[in-house]
């Protein structure tokens, strides 16, 4: 079980590299040379929503000090704009510009045609469960994190 766990964890960490360098892939051949692959990401996660900084890190894809650097970067280039909340002045609400917008509307066909080049070496139940495989690990590790592991619990 021990060699398992550890394959897993290892396994997804190379399949986050390995996506991010699919990002920068898609990005370059878009001719897109003023944002990195991790800002792409943050963008299309955003997508067409109004959000907070803390409610898109809460999302789970990104660190927090890393955030607010590449929003920063995203707001320069134009990508994405920021407004004080009306209800509460000491929080900033982020939204896609019109160019944020365009881009993410570009990497979600992108990804579209993933999903679809992927159904013939992969079968949609099998995703589907190596999502849940997935999912149930994140649990356990949210547990282990907050100290509700079955030892600590017995």
């Amino acid at each position: 079980m021990k060699r398992a766990y550890l394959d897993t964890v290892a396994l997804v960490e190379r399949l986050h590299r390995h996506f991010l360098e699919v990002v920068k892939s898609e990005i370059d051949r878009l001719s897109i040379r003023d944002i990195n692959n991790v800002q792409a990401l943050i963008l299309y996660n955003i997508g067409s929503e109004e959000m907070t900084v803390g409610e898109l890190t809460q999302r789970g894809y990104y660190l927090g000090s890393n955030v607010s650097y590449n929003l920063k970067k995203l707001i320069e280039c134009a990508y994405i704009a920021q407004a004080r909340s009306q209800h509460d002045r000491r929080s900033v609400r982020i939204k896609l510009t019109e160019r944020g917008l365009a881009l993410h509307k570009k990497l979600d066909a992108i990804f579209e045609t993933h999903a679809r080049s992927i159904e013939g070496s992969m079968a949609l139940p099998d995703l589907n469960d190596a999502c849940e495989a997935l999912r149930q690990l994140e649990r356990f590790w949210d547990d282990q994190r907050l100290g509700l592991s079955n030892s600590a619990a017995a």
